[in-house]
């Protein structure tokens, strides 16, 4: 048996008066980091040629792999590059982490096949790799060929959306923050001695930048993704042929900075539920808070939505429901509702949670 018990939050934000976003790209998005709430969107899942921002799945892939302190010999795969490259040399030694450095500072096409071939044994198993990941993390328009970018022959089609969403999960890796942070990075090996500095000229120019990755093809035109956070609010910018593209960027994050806040609407641990009796002498818990960004003419409408499993037979650390985050009729998250077997020392009263909830973080 299953039961649901709303309560609505109401909060009034002030804020200033902003402009309307807008910038001069064929398609732009503008996303919280955090929730993957889309800020501002146009032709967002118009499925374009993205030319070397593609490096972003390359470079969180090599990261997941585990292998950035290995070794590797350049092989005979970097023959095949053109395009922009950090030219390194065939049996040519350093770590998997300096390719990535290679990869995300200077856009190096030698360096993404030198890690597709180390990783995964072979540029095309990586590309499956790439495509798989795609998958799982929600990039539903979205198909690799290869991967630096490179169009010429056969390129890699996604969507501003899509990139996004791949920004937001690669950003909440620490190694990938650092690597995609990093304004230069200079390393010596046995062929060679490099000084890298990062294409991202944002990085330079606009203060609250994070990381991000350029591009640009004949047939993409420049592309750019960028991150950005102020005031523990985190930021994703994409552009897909834009040719002011760092310019609106920063446009588009300080009318977002200025329009929009970060509340934390859930927060782990005990929780209070209002009306509910069944489960009145244990602790219901969550695991993990939820942030929201929230606009000035949303008024901090939020509903939640508790949701209960009425069960007679259960363990500590058993789940018994969810509760839903719900704006103008919309579920932007949901997270478990976890029950353990002891009983409550005191109880916290609901609006005294509100309260917390919904300090400015």
């Amino acid at each position: 048996m299953k039961k649901w018990i709303v309560v609505l939050l109401s909060f009034i934000f002030a804020f200033n008066n902003v402009k309307a976003m807008n910038t001069s790209a064929s398609c732009a998005i503008v996303m919280d980091q955090n929730s993957n709430r889309i800020l501002y969107s146009k032709n967002i899942h118009k499925v374009r040629s993205v030319a070397s921002i593609s490096k972003i799945m390359t470079g969180i892939l090599a990261v997941e792999s585990g292998k950035l302190d290995d070794k590797v010999t350049v092989g005979d795969e970097i023959l095949k590059a053109y395009g922009s490259a950090v030219y390194l040399q065939v049996g040519e030694t350093l770590t998997l982490r300096d390719l990535v450095y290679g990869l995300m500072l200077r856009s190096g096409n030698d360096a993404a096949l030198a890690i597709a071939t180390y990783v995964s044994g072979s540029v095309e198993k990586f590309v499956e790799a790439m495509n798989d990941k795609s998958l799982k993390i929600g990039m539903k328009n979205t198909t690799f060929h290869n991967p630096h970018g490179l169009d010429e022959e056969e390129g890699n089609f996604s969507t501003a959306y899509d990139m996004a969403v791949l920004t937001s999960y690669a950003m909440k890796n620490k190694e990938y923050q650092k690597i995609v942070g990093t304004k230069k990075y200079t390393l010596k090996t046995d062929k060679n001695h490099y000084v890298w500095k990062n294409k991202n000229k944002l990085l330079n120019t606009y203060q609250y930048t994070t990381g991000g990755k350029t591009g640009f093809t004949e047939i993409a035109k420049r592309t750019l993704v960028s991150t950005a956070s102020k005031d523990n609010t985190d930021l994703v910018v994409v552009t897909l042929n834009d040719g002011n593209d760092f310019e609106d960027h920063k446009n588009l994050y300080e009318e977002a900075f200025s329009f929009y806040r970060t509340y934390t609407v859930l927060e782990k641990g005990e929780v209070s539920i209002p009306g509910e009796t069944y489960y009145k002498d244990f602790k219901i818990y969550l695991k993990n808070d939820y942030k929201m960004m929230l606009a000035e003419n949303e008024k901090g409408n939020i509903i939640l939505k508790y949701q209960l499993d009425k069960k007679r037979n259960f363990n500590s650390g058993d789940k018994i429901g969810v509760v839903k985050v719900m704006l103008d009729d919309k579920k932007f998250y949901e997270e478990d509702l976890y029950v353990e077997k002891q009983e409550k020392q005191s109880k916290t009263s609901i609006w005294k949670k509100i309260g917390r909830w919904f300090t400015h973080d």
